[in-house]
């Protein structure tokens, strides 16, 4: 197969479209730092908290319709073994940016947080919130490889283009205008990419609908004829899984710190919780095609292709149906149409993965602990470095695996089950304390590595009722994932109570209150009452001379 000129072409009009969107940002962020009163790293990180509704519904919904939404989503709906009912992603992340929109957008915009670590680290303080950072930042890391990979599979099998040039050069793409324009360009360039892929992904479908060599998708929904149905079916002895899944990626999803990046530079806490609304009927909408995809590839004789026997699947491709499809059964100005799409969707996941992780880190670590003095002008320094570092070592991670899908669900696992129960407890429950958390943290994380994970090779220890030894591995039958986030969430509650007990009954000497638990209590005050008592005297301070006698009203 030669070198698809008119695809290369294609793809470096889109880049130049894309840098081009992202330089004119970058001056917009550059205006805007003129003239905010605040810091130039939170115009940087939060566009000045001025992203309005319109363009924060497009970089929210952008941001999760990545290339390992895309590819992942096609992925399921074409493997026998899975089917569309495993193929429920757009649903899961519809239910968590409604959750997000109702719980925590507000609280968390009303307090005028920089990145989603921050409660931790007031609550907490600087050593154990910078263990509960070091999973955020290796989440938003996945997802960049995630998303990378499915660019670089879909590019290779296309354009015929080397793997490690599509993925090299994607990745640079993304990395300049990123670290150029901050949050701007990554907004304003999740206008043009959500387009793009919107526009992509529905032109394919009817040439991928109408190809005379696939069979009519309904017929095959739920009859045997070259593969299992691509419906897929949901056996008694996993319906636990499906179940420990779907809360993994609708609940997982909201400790994202992309997630809380867009509710947190929204123009309000309203803005905020609209956006979240919005763009959960729009992920719904943009999972539809990839979906129909994989029901095609599932539907064709493969044999009748030029790709011929065996399938993809059989021959460990499944990850590649989406590119595969568009390839063999449309067109060449349709694949070219999709490899649009693909791109598109990646460069909007990619930055956003990428200004997530570079948030955290130097707002987090850098500012808040190792550099508490740091200038303006030196934060904007480590937030480049940081982003170009971020999306080196994304980008190295690609090439150890094949598989978006496999990146995905680890990035969700390591959020649902570590970062998940510290958000909700930090910020709903008065009673959680350093102690709670830090017990937690090392428990929930080793509970979570006894029960294994097979995607990953991590043999299971732990035993759960219904594990079964399939073909000399065991697996896992009940909700890992779910039982290792609700260990972490009742050790957090339940050790805080009793340090919280313990401190203040005497019963341990306040000398070894290191997260002063005791102190936060005994000399904790409302706000309000607070408020009203610095006002008192601040009226107090008026009324004193420079010689510290109060002045006696004027008669």
């Amino acid at each position: 197969m030669a070198l698809h000129i008119p695809g290369v072409i294609a793809v470096m009009l889109f880049y130049i479209l894309i840098l081009g969107t992202g330089l004119w940002a970058a001056r917009k962020s550059r205006k805007a730092e003129m003239k905010s009163h605040g810091s130039r790293t939170e115009v940087a990180l939060l566009g000045d908290r001025n992203i309005g509704l319109l363009v924060g519904i497009f970089t929210m919904t952008a941001t999760w319709v990545g290339g390992g939404f895309i590819l992942g989503v096609a992925e399921a709906v074409y493997s026998p073994k899975m089917g569309l009912i495993w193929a429920l992603m757009p649903l899961h992340y519809m239910v968590s940016f409604i959750i997000g929109g109702l719980f925590f957008a507000k609280p968390m915009r009303d307090k005028k947080y920089v990145t989603m670590m921050d409660p931790f680290q007031i609550k907490y303080g600087n050593v154990l919130s910078g263990a509960l950072v070091l999973p955020s930042i290796l989440v938003d890391v996945l997802w960049v490889s995630c998303t990378l990979l499915g660019l670089g599979a879909t590019m290779t099998v296309i354009l015929d283009l080397p793997y490690a040039y599509c993925v090299w050069i994607s990745s640079a793409v993304a990395i300049i205008y990123t670290l150029l324009g901050g949050i701007y360009s990554v907004a304003y360039t999740d206008v043009i990419q959500l387009c793009l892929v919107f526009l992509s992904l529905w032109l394919c479908v009817p040439s991928l609908l109408l190809n005379p060599i696939s069979t009519n998708i309904a017929q095959t929904a739920f009859n045997h004829m070259f593969q299992e149905p691509w419906v897929g079916t949901l056996e008694q002895d996993k319906v636990w899984k499906w179940i420990d899944d779907f809360l993994m990626i609708g609940l997982g999803s909201v400790s994202f710190q992309s997630f809380h990046q867009r509710t947190l530079s929204a123009s309000s806490s309203r803005t905020a919780q609209l956006t979240c609304y919005a763009a959960a009927i729009a992920i719904a909408i943009l999972g539809i095609p990839p979906a129909l995809v994989g029901a095609v590839g599932a539907s064709t004789d493969w044999n009748l292709t030029l790709y011929g026997s065996p399938s993809p699947y059989v021959r460990g491709e499944p990850s590649l149906i989406l590119p595969l499809t568009l390839q063999y059964l449309t067109p060449s100005y349709i694949s070219i149409i999709g490899i649009g799409a693909v791109a598109a969707a990646v460069m909007s996941s990619t930055d956003s993965a990428l200004l997530s992780a570079t948030s955290v880190f130097s707002s987090n670590i850098y500012k808040n602990i190792l550099r508490k003095q740091a200038s303006d002008k030196e934060m904007q320094w480590v937030i480049r470095l940081t982003v170009v570092v971020v999306g080196l070592v994304g980008t190295c991670i690609t090439f150890y695996t094949n598989s978006p899908l496999v990146l995905w669900i680890l990035g969700a696992d390591v959020s649902y089950t570590l970062i998940f129960p510290h958000l909700v407890t930090v910020l709903f429950f008065n009673v959680t304390n350093g102690y709670g958390a830090m017990v937690g943290y090392i428990i929930g994380l080793i509970v979570r590595i006894l029960l294994g994970e097979n995607v990953v090779g991590l043999p299971v220890v732990l035993r759960l009722p219904g594990c079964t030894l399939e073909e000399g591995v065991y697996v896992q039958k009940s909700p890992v994932r779910t039982v290792s986030m609700l260990c972490t969430l009742v050790t957090i509650l339940v050790f805080s109570s009793l340090a919280f007990f313990m401190f203040n009954h005497g019963l341990l000497p306040e000398r070894w209150d290191i997260f002063k638990v005791k102190r936060n209590v005994t000399t904790s005050v409302d706000p309000i009452t607070q408020n009203l008592k610095e006002e008192a005297e601040s009226d107090a301070e008026c009324d004193v001379n420079i010689n510290g006698v109060p002045l006696q009203p004027v008669m």
